[in-house]
């Protein structure tokens, strides 16, 4: 018992100063993955770097291959080396800031060719590499949208080809959608269609940072509607021409009645001449 109790005080403090190599250091990228960039945009990755006390970095390397293919090509964007770390980008558009607990990349000007599997490689002094990777793509604009209809479930579902983070929103006869019309789905793309039978003109409408744009399902009109408008319109017509009408009949009475009452007057004047 006591030499077990000798050996375990002599030789963990002898453990503790070995160099623990690569397992104890960690790389983690900060950014959220997958990383969108606008094409014109600066990329702006950062990297967290921990480790012990006894270790020490000597170089840092950053590279990006294609995110699919049979042969992907690395290419060494920028590498940081040196007892104080000194950086260079392969490109003058590329720079690279590295500190013991924090390496950061920034692309400005990016391009969809600039877009792929990102990985930095952190050495420390005694050559082991501790490696992380991200995944960058270019923030693409909407396309295709298009609006198909379910007709057993009253549902209408919106779909959209490939735009990044597209948010989706609906529109009936060009305005927002109401109870009586029905419902949207937590996701924005499906509505549950409250109307029987379905009628009139739904929009579903696709926006992000570049823009938008819009589908439109046309469905039967709707007669209720329409019988409403058509009395809503020809009703004030119709009292306007009838009160047109009586004031010209009125009008038209009135004269001759003064007309009829100027002649008995003329013949019972000549009767009294005479």
């Amino acid at each position: 018992m006591d030499l077990l109790g000798f050996v375990c005080w002599t030789v963990a403090p002898l453990l503790l100063l070995l160099p623990c190599g690569s397992q104890c250091m960690t790389v983690h990228v900060i950014n959220e993955q997958p990383v969108y960039i606008i094409p014109g945009s600066t990329l702006d990755l950062k990297v967290r770097i921990r480790m012990s006390p006894l270790e020490e970095i000597s170089m840092v390397t950053w590279e990006r291959e294609p995110e699919t293919g049979f042969d992907p090509v690395r290419v060494t964007l920028a590498t940081c080396s040196g007892g104080v770390l000194k950086c260079a980008g392969t490109r003058p558009n590329v720079r690279v800031n590295t500190e013991q607990q924090e390496t950061t990349l920034q692309i400005n000007g990016f391009s969809r060719a600039d877009s792929g599997e990102y990985s930095v490689t952190v050495t420390d002094r005694t050559g082991a590499n501790t490696s992380a990777h991200c995944i960058v793509r270019e923030y693409e604009a909407v396309h295709h949208v298009s609006v198909s209809i379910n007709v057993s479930h009253s549902l209408l579902v919106c779909s959209e080809a490939w735009g990044t983070d597209p948010i989706f929103s609906w529109l009936y006869e060009g305005g927002a959608i109401t109870q009586t019309v029905g419902r949207v789905s937590a996701d924005g793309t499906t509505l549950s269609v409250s109307l029987s039978p379905i009628c009139g003109h739904f929009t579903c409408v696709v926006r992000n940072k570049l823009g938008d744009s819009s589908a439109t399902y046309t469905a039967a009109p709707c007669k209720s509607e329409g019988r409403g408008m058509t009395v809503a319109v020809v009703c004030p017509v119709l009292l306007l021409l009838l009160l047109l009408c009586g004031g010209v009949l009125a009008f038209l009475l009135w004269r001759r009645r003064k007309h009829n009452n100027r002649g008995e007057r003329l013949h019972e004047h000549v009767d009294d001449t005479i």
